[in-house]
């Protein structure tokens, strides 16, 4: 399996102990001189001759040395550096070729440090040893450059992380001090057991503070790890918890793997963090990228930061490893920010060697020409310049302080010269091709890069300086596949779902209208209150059926007003106000309407009240207990459980607007903890008082006056308000999270009921009113079933009282009666006097049979009078205002003539037919002023017989005696 360029090594670290620190130098014998590793390939030892370097003899174990061709002529003096790196020729080996590719910038370093005399009259001789990646060979060759080889100064190098660790535990007890230029694991961070290791190359740690300020730059405060089950990385992400932690930036979730990352991927997605930190080689990225496409964790939403120290291209190494699609995974990779040091200072700045950065590259690229590069070359010629300069400040302060002194008199004993040379290594500071080269505890505060995967190359976006603390955005260079950078979470934005202005606009405007239709119902309520149609149809009524449909449309207003409107505390107030006005509404109309109906079914079911009068004040006293019962409800409800605002949150939703946010829609409701119980106690009145209207209005169905009778307007009101009520209930309920729907259900609902209810009461008044007024009130009769419990008879029963309409109308009817029993006492004189003409003067005959023979029928007639309706009981005035009486002398010009018949009208024929006629005309008139009945059998039956008999005047006694 291929191996990444920084992949951490395991394996034990033994330690090298010096002379005089348990163990003696006698004890491991020497081996016989023989060619290192490293410089045993032919290749090798063509390329080290190439580039000019002259080993001084064939002691391999002290190294290949350089340094010493192309002296200038002042310096004689060699300082020997220990150069520990794996140069081997496999092209398998990713460390070797590190080695290899800085080998032309330490060979530019050393050459321009030796021409510019830094350090005369010495010069830096750096003799190499492979290290081969390999613990036990880099252990040996460590041990036999300090046996076979001069005394080293100083340790360059280092490359791979467990050889190096073995030898940086050691360096103190040799009294020598590391420099290198590719180490980053982050283990060497630790001073306390690497006190004399330092490096000129960022740790892997040291992108930590970067990540930090670039989450801090897009504010991103809500982040999650993925970390592959290595040490390496394992570090990594421990010490960026620490970075993040005190920042105010939440680790929501932290997953690891081993091979397979869709298991933590997952948990990511499920846990949604949408802002990941990764730490993993480049063959497990490419899973990871795989599994992110397949849970679709990339995008606009997703933002991935991984390490950026991968090679070029490097996915298509392992692409065919994975069970992904090339172009899955690219478009997964799409947007991913990579974090790495900066191989060079991209400030056009010159260097310490008097050159800026871009030069030195070009130089390094001529000087290896078709050779391997390394991406740590800068660091590696920085290196020198730090080994060089460090050098310099240990000859100028030992030159200050004891002359006697020299840098060559180090050796691995010699602990003050080493703790010198520690000191002045801590002192750098100077602007290298790599940046600002300063160490803090030994760790390099360099320059951090960051780059992002754009159309499949990596394009550099910004950079982080160590040493200033500063984040620069190259402008416009980073491009994210949303309209603004991911968020770093789902960004829940609850969205109240309310009434839209229009609909609430357009109901109100009907609601009005229904409560314009109202008020012209009451003005002609009031205004024709006097007409005998409103009056027997109980106006007081009427206005409170008229006041409780306006109070239903006013609660259409309070039922559209919800939290975009008004607030919360006002919104709860509204929640028992519209439930209040509602059901007081529906009271009020409907009681005032069965109280009108019971009234009709009081009088005319039950006998014995047809002389009773039942007033309008016990009809409000009705409807008042109605309202009561009502308002015990209402209070116990709102004492006991009283009705609060709920807020209902539904599932997400995507934003309309296509932005990086998900809707929560939230819906304020009005309700309380037993709303159940107490909406079936209101259902059951409210049920039970319909029920109580339906049977009176089938019970009064057979009543024939228009006036009086509502039942069959009543029977429709309930029907309609009966079927609108339960569909607008189950539809209401069934759109409880659409409000507009709710809404509009439950205002079309009272304004239908409302209107229907004022409209089968008020229009046919209306229409009766301006077509035929006393139509109405002109049916006198009714018909009424009465069930007995034997059998069944309809009995026809003349209304005595209804109501105070009523009681004028009768009290009419008795004055008209009292005249028209004057015009008969009338009637009864002149018979009378005609009675006694006749008995003295026969020849007035002529006058009875010409001018009161008519008179005499009206009498007759006088009896059916008083069972006659309405449109009867005018028969007589009429009569007699189209037949005046004759005036007495007067004679039918029609008779002045003598006729063939004229015999009939003889003295002997009239006494004939008055014989006849008067006991006929005396039987038929005593019972309409209390005489004898009218149904006797003769006239010679007693008066006192008759049950209807009552005492006779004395105008008529005289008559009847005359008689």
């Amino acid at each position: 399996m291929r191996k990444s360029s920084r992949e951490a090594e395991e394996g034990p670290a033994p330690l090298l102990l010096p002379p005089g620190r348990g163990g003696r130098r006698g004890r491991m014998h020497p081996s016989p001189r023989r060619p290192a590793a490293a410089t045993s390939n032919p290749a090798m030892l063509l390329l080290l001759l190439c580039l000019g370097w002259a080993p001084p003899g064939w002691g391999w174990p002290r190294g290949s040395s350089r340094g010493a061709a192309g002296l200038p002529p002042n310096a004689t003096t060699p300082i020997s550096i220990m150069g520990l790196m794996p140069l081997s020729q496999s092209e398998e080996d990713q460390k070797s070729k590190i080695g290899r590719g800085v080998l032309p910038a330490v060979q530019l370093a050393m050459d321009q440090i030796r021409n510019e005399s830094l350090l005369n009259p010495y010069f830096l001789d750096l003799r190499l040893y492979d290290t081969e990646c390999d613990n036990a060979k880099g252990l040996k060759a460590f041990y036999d450059a300090i046996k076979y080889g001069p005394n080293h100064l100083m340790v360059f190098g280092g490359v791979c992380a467990t050889v190096t660790s073995i030898i940086a535990e050691s360096l103190k007890g040799w009294n020598l001090v590391q420099l290198s230029f590719a180490a980053t694991t982050p283990e060497l961070a630790d001073k306390k057991k690497y006190p004399y290791f330092f490096r000129t190359v960022p740790s892997d740690n040291a992108v930590n503070p970067a990540i930090l300020k670039l989450l801090k730059y897009y504010q991103w405060k809500r982040v999650g790890t993925l970390t592959q089950d290595v040490q390496r990385f394992s570090e990594v992400r421990n010490d960026l918890t620490g970075v993040l932690y005190g920042e105010d930036i939440e680790i929501s979730d932290t997953e690891s793997f081993s091979n397979d990352p869709c298991t933590s991927v997952k948990k990511l997605k499920g846990n949604d963090v949408r802002i990941i930190l990764g730490q993993f080689d480049e063959e497990m990225a490419v899973k990871v990228f795989c599994c992110a496409y397949d849970e679709e964790m990339y995008g606009s939403k997703y933002q991935w930061i991984i390490p950026g120290w991968y090679e070029n291209l490097w996915w298509e190494s392992w692409i065919n490893s994975s069970q992904c699609l090339s172009k899955n995974l690219l478009a997964a990779m799409e947007g991913y920010i990579g974090v790495d040091f900066e191989p060079l200072s991209s400030k056009m700045i010159k260097t310490i060697s008097g050159r800026t950065p871009q030069q030195y590259e070009r130089e390094y690229n001529a000087k290896r020409g078709d050779g391997q590069s390394s991406k740590f070359h800068g660091y590696a010629y920085d290196g020198i310049w730090v080994i060089a300069k460090t050098l310099q400040r240990a000859m100028k302060y030992l030159n200050a302080t004891n002359k006697h002194q020299k840098i060559e008199d180090f050796n691995y004993t010699n602990h003050k010269l080493g703790k010198i040379f520690l000191d002045a290594m801590n002192e750098t500071n100077f602007f290298g091709v790599t940046g600002q080269v300063v160490f803090r505890n030994g760790e390099r505060m360099g320059t951090i890069k960051f780059t992002q995967f754009q159309e499949r190359k990596e394009v550099k976006v910004g950079e982080y300086n160590a040493v200033a603390d500063t984040l620069e955005i190259i402008n416009n260079s980073i491009r994210f596949q949303g309209l603004e950078p991911p968020k770093d979470k789902t960004i829940i934005q609850e969205e109240l779902r309310k009434i839209s202005l229009p609909l609430y606009s357009i109901l109100s405007a009907l609601t009005i209208l229904g409560m314009i239709m109202a008020s012209a119902f009451l003005f002609f309520n009031i205004k024709n209150r006097n007409q005998k149609l409103i009056k027997m149809s109980s106006p007081y009524m009427n206005n409170l059926i008229i006041l409780g449909g306006m109070l239903s449309y006013a609660s259409i207003f309070l039922f559209g007003l919800d939290g975009s409107f008004v607030s919360e505390k006002t919104f709860e107030t509204l929640c028992t106000v519209r439930t209040w006005i509602l059901t007081v509404g529906y009271t009020t109309a409907f009681g005032a309407m069965f109280a009108k109906t019971w009234r009709v079914h009081a009088i005319f079911k039950n006998v014995k009240m047809k002389k009773k009068i039942i007033k309008d004040q016990k009809l409000l006293v009705i409807v008042g207990g109605m309202l009561l019962i009502d308002l015990c409800i209402l209070i116990c409800w709102q004492v006991v459980d009283p009705l609060r605002r709920t807020v209902e949150k539904y599932n997400m939703e995507p934003d309309p607007a296509g932005r990086d946010i998900s809707i929560r829609p939230i819906l304020e409701h009005c309700e309380n903890t037993h709303m159940t119980i107490w909406l079936g106690i209101v259902y059951a009145y409210k049920g039970l008082l319909m029920l109580f209207g339906c049977f009176l209005a089938w019970e009064t169905r057979n009543v024939s006056i228009p006036a009086l009778n509502d039942s069959k307007y009543i029977g429709m009101s309930v029907y309609n308000v009966g079927i609108m009520c339960i569909i607008g209930a189950a539809v209401s309920f069934l759109t409880r999270d659409q409000p507009n729907v709710q809404f509009c259900i439950v205002a079309l609902v009272i304004i239908f009921c409302s209107t229907i209810t004022l409209c089968l009461v008020f229009v046919p008044k209306l229409i009766t009113l301006r077509t035929n007024p006393d139509a109405a009130t002109q049916n006198r009769r009714f018909q009424f079933t009465q069930n007995q419990k034997k059998e069944d008879s309809k009995t026809s029963t003349s209304v005595t009282s209804v109501n105070q309409a009523s009681t004028s109308r009768l009290e009419g009817l008795q004055s008209e009666n009292h005249r028209l029993r004057m015009k008969i006492t009338e009637l009864d004189k002149d018979l009378e006097e005609v009675t006694m003409q006749l008995q003295d003067t026969p020849e007035k005959t002529t006058y009875i049979k010409q001018n009161h023979y008519q008179d005499l029928n009206d009498i007759l007639s006088i009896r059916n009078f008083t069972d006659s309706k309405d449109g009867e009981k005018a028969i007589l005035k009429n009569h007699l205002d189209q037949n005046p009486p004759a005036q007495w002398g007067t004679s039918d010009p029609s008779r002045t003539s003598k006729d063939p018949i004229e015999d009939i009208n003889s003295p002997e024929h009239i006494q004939r037919r008055l014989s006849l006629q008067l006991p006929i005309l005396h039987h038929a008139y005593l019972p309409s002023i209390g005489g004898v009945d009218a149904s006797c059998a003769s006239p010679c039956v007693s008066p006192s017989a008759s049950p209807r008999h009552r005492h006779v005047p004395p105008s008529f006694r005289v008559m009847v005696s005359g008689l």
